[in-house]
């Protein structure tokens, strides 16, 4: 599937280029957990999506690196499309 095809919703599987890396954030959960959060934005030849992975997923990519998301999931974060692997999600980082 192409990045400008994604809607909300479960996404069998997606790839692009990591164009763009944030610094990692803390955050605490609705449930009083602390976790670590960065938003990276992914690009494919139709377009581009913020991407957010969590904790050790994180240090496993960086900008340039090409990549596969398998069961990945897609919601609306302030009005933004926005890529994560939710439960059952698996990145694949391209060699």
């Amino acid at each position: 599937m192409k990045i400008s095809e994604l809607k909300q919703g479960t996404v069998e599987s997606v790839r692009g280029e990591i164009v763009e890396k944030g610094e990692p954030r803390e955050v605490t959960s609705k449930y009083g957990k602390r976790m670590i959060v960065a938003s990276l934005k992914l690009k494919d030849d139709t377009g581009e999506i913020k991407l957010s992975l969590w904790g050790d997923d994180i240090e496993k990519v960086k900008v340039g690196d090409k990549i596969e998301i398998k069961n990945g999931w897609v919601s609306t974060f302030r009005d933004e499309l926005q890529l994560s692997l939710g439960r059952n999600g698996e990145m694949i980082v391209e060699k």
